[in-house]
């Protein structure tokens, strides 16, 4: 086993999972080429493997944040560049993985920091510029080629190619999960991180390993054993739980059919969808929504709304609809396909038109909701959208993840790959759009009792105003994970789904995710889903006996309300505590807002003292950004 050192010199052995060893990973090459989607992906497999000290600096986001007020001479370039290798040094040097994703377009800045830097690995993000243009929905490339942009780099401003990187990958010809194991395989031949069957061909990894000698580094690599994969690895989990309906369907185009799909764009209707409407287009294409391949034909739609399942019996509780109004519906009408993008103009789908259908509001509102009351969120944000629904199924062309939590934005097929790679047969699921408090945490470890891992799945798309936000809230769960978890035994990842507060309904539509997700438990606590006091406090977890196992198969783990007795001593619930309710640490949502506005006091009964300090920063910057 190759042996390598820290920074006081003390040995650390290649295969240790957590060795901490730092390094620096530069992802260079021309804008489109892939950078992000491949660092955002690299993260969330090395933070599956238990690196949770990995960071990324991307061009973009540095521009901003770091390098504002700098221009695009060669000299602001080489500047911006160069601020952001200090920052990898110095994250490396404290045993971070620091991911930089940037053009970067100077060979000279690059190989300085090479010099600089003693762990760096130079990745040549390539792709030809015929692709870049196909991926550009902006036009950017087609206008720098006509003359009309100055100075656009690998245009009519210079991209010099890296002469010698250790990886080097095409993503004009392959998929971002051949291109991240590439990666890896390099990471893992130069003893970087803890070897693990090869996700790649044995023709594959010769490619990366003649690489590895051009880039001067083969005598650095280790020898690794290359398994074969076993036979049908994509349809045999391994003892997961089967995804609801008995198979994962995925909706995402790829290689020669995604190009077809880009080059035929212009023959259809465009249509901009809402962020809710996205959210829902994303979780049929990455397989979370399966059995659906698409938005509900008014077949399914009226048997989910009255029977509470789909019309093959299986258990559905939430309509998907894709709802327009009058004038989408009928440019949609004239055409058998119908472009859906987001209103960043980013991603982008087909919906093959196969059923157009009205809806009444007030009864979809009171079938899903139980009311129609306009006070209630989830009614208020039906009250916005169309009456009209198109249905058919959908193909994602581009499907680009949000840059806010890189690495924790893991797809079905992706959970269920750590679940495997953990040796995890049961796992629990905990959804929250909320800070995790004394609370969560007691029926969380309880369940880790129960089963082999727990998946930490906060939701991140739409939630009320008055909800803490999202990326407030991964810091909450950060700190936590890092300071009282078994970290081999969680994965925070998260779900990019919209909440539509629909109580016991909604309880049965997370379940249906996680289950799609790998996971075989569900954690139903008090009022699951809920708001005000539309839904009485344990009805999401009597629905699930409505239920057979062959309608839904994954467990729900029933808690009742918890909270710390002064009198045990200790977490307990209403199950396991006699004492009453003089002797509970309890606090509302509004009483805890509160007291974190003013700085009062959170008992440490109630809440982990580093998560009340996250949320005092949040709500003092609320109040006065200045003072805080």
């Amino acid at each position: 086993m190759r042996v390598v050192n820290d920074s006081e010199g003390n040995p650390l052995a290649v295969g240790d999972e957590g060795n901490g060893r730092g390094l620096v990973i530069w992802l260079t090459g021309l804008s489109g080429a892939g950078k992000s989607t491949i660092a955002q992906a690299l993260i969330a497999q090395l933070r599956a493997r238990g690196r949770r000290n990995v960071e990324l600096l991307d061009g973009d986001a540095v521009r901003t944040n770091l390098s504002k007020g700098l221009g695009f001479s060669k000299e602001d370039r080489d500047t911006n560049i160069m601020r952001i290798g200090f920052v990898c040094e110095l994250l490396s040097r404290n045993g971070v993985i620091a991911i930089a994703a940037a053009i970067s377009p100077y060979r000279e800045v690059r190989d300085r920091l090479r010099l600089r830097i003693p762990d760096f690995v130079e990745v040549h993000v390539s792709a030809p510029i015929a692709t870049l243009v196909d991926r550009d929905v902006k036009g950017l490339y087609k206008k720098a080629l006509a003359g009309e942009i100055d100075h656009f780099t690998g245009i009519s401003d210079p991209y010099e190619e890296p002469l010698a990187a250790e990886v080097v990958l095409q993503t004009g010809g392959e998929t971002v999960e051949r291109s991240v194991g590439k990666l890896l395989r390099a990471l893992e031949l130069l003893g970087y991180i803890p070897a693990r069957a090869s996700a790649i061909s044995a023709e594959e990894e010769d490619r990366v390993v003649e690489q590895l000698r051009l880039s001067g580094r083969a005598q650095e690599t280790i020898a690794l054993p290359h398994p074969a994969p076993p036979e049908n690895h994509a349809k045999s989990p391994s003892g997961l739980i089967p995804a609801h309906g008995g198979e994962l369907i995925t909706r995402v185009l790829g290689g020669r059919e995604r190009d077809s799909a880009i080059d035929d764009l212009e023959r259809y209707p465009s249509l901009e969808i809402s962020p809710r409407q996205w959210a829902d287009l994303e979780l049929i294409a990455t397989g979370a929504y399966s059995p659906l391949r698409g938005f509900m034909n008014e077949r399914e739609y009226r048997s989910v709304i009255t029977d509470g399942r789909l019309a093959n019996g299986l258990a559905w509780t939430i309509p998907i609809l894709l709802l327009v109004d009058g004038d989408a519906a009928a440019e949609a009408k004239q055409s058998e396909r119908v472009v859906l993008r987001d209103r960043d103009g980013r991603n982008l789908a087909f919906l093959h038109v196969e059923d157009m259908y009205r809806i009444d509001r007030e009864v979809l509102a009171q079938k899903v909701w139980g009311t129609t009351d306009a006070n209630h969120p989830g009614v208020a944000l039906l009250q916005e959208e169309g009456t009209i629904a198109l249905a058919g199924p959908i193909e994602a062309i581009r499907l680009e993840t949000s840059s806010l939590f890189p690495g924790y934005r893991q797809t079905p097929a992706e959970t269920r790959e750590v679940f495997r790679d953990r040796g995890w047969r049961t796992v629990a699921a905990f959804q929250t759009r909320n800070p995790v408090h004394r609370a969560h945490e007691y029926i969380q470890k309880v369940a880790l009792e129960l089963v082999d891992g727990l998946l930490l799945h906060p939701l991140v798309g739409y939630t009320k105003k008055d909800d803490v936000p999202a990326e407030v809230r991964m810091e909450c769960y950060d700190v936590l994970l890092n300071n009282y978890y078994p970290k081999e035994r969680v994965l925070l990842s998260v779900l990019p789904a919209a909440m539509r507060y629909a109580g016991p309904k909604e309880a049965i539509h997370h379940a249906i995710i996680r289950q799609n997700y790998g996971c075989t438990h569900f954690i139903v606590g008090r009022d699951h889903a809920g708001v005000g006091s539309y839904y009485g406090t344990y009805d999401a977890q009597r629905i699930f006996d409505e239920y057979t196992r062959e309608e839904l198969a994954i467990t729900p783990l029933r808690f009742e309300n918890s909270f710390h007795c002064t009198k045990c001593e200790s977490m307990a619930s209403e199950k396991t505590c006699p004492h009453g309710p003089e002797h509970r640490v309890l606090l509302s949502g509004t009483a805890v807002r509160e007291r974190l506005r003013s700085r009062a006091e959170i008992p440490r009964e109630f809440s982990r003292p580093e998560v009340v300090r996250v949320l005092q920063h949040h709500y003092a910057m609320e109040q006065s950004p200045e003072a805080a």
